[in-house]
């Protein structure tokens, strides 16, 4: 089976459990590392997510393989958080990113730049405005190649 129809199939399979216990769905990645295959579940909930969470999920979802695996090959399931620089996926990800800092990187140049990190002062489903200094760059989302929440140091 395909990298993405094991993605959408897991993802059919842990989002009634994920959306009934108050948990969101950040991503899953299917990927082979050296001679391993990785299945990992990015899960995450408004204040963030513990280890014993992430620990239920896991095996929930360990559980729902068992029963029907999309996955032929061996695999290590990993459940856990995105972590402090959460990717943004999706465009409700990146509407509830405005007010913080993010890193920002487009598939051409826009003001002469491929990559912004500032604060996203709005997004309206089709341009994102981020502020770096003084200057504002309005960024069509159909450029932005990857987004994520940024720490600032």
């Amino acid at each position: 089976m395909s990298t993405s129809k094991i993605k959408t199939v897991v993802e059919a399979m842990v989002t009634p459990f994920l959306n009934s216990n108050g948990f969101e769905l950040v991503d899953i990645e299917y990927v082979k590392e050296g001679s391993n295959y990785f299945l990992r579940v990015f899960v995450d909930k408004e204040g963030g997510i513990d280890i014993d969470e992430c620990g239920r999920i896991s095996e929930f979802l360990s559980e729902e393989l068992d029963k029907n695996d999309p996955v032929s090959d061996a695999y290590f399931l990993e459940v856990s958080s995105p972590g402090a620089e959460r990717p943004l996926k999706k465009p409700e990800d990146v509407r509830k990113a405005v007010g913080k800092h993010v890193y920002i990187t487009t598939y051409e140049p826009i003001d002469g730049s491929k990559e912004f990190e500032g604060q996203l002062t709005s997004f309206d489903g089709e341009q994102a405005t981020v502020k770096i200094g003084k200057k504002e760059h309005v960024i069509p989302y159909v450029k932005v190649a990857s987004a994520r929440l940024a720490i600032v140091f």
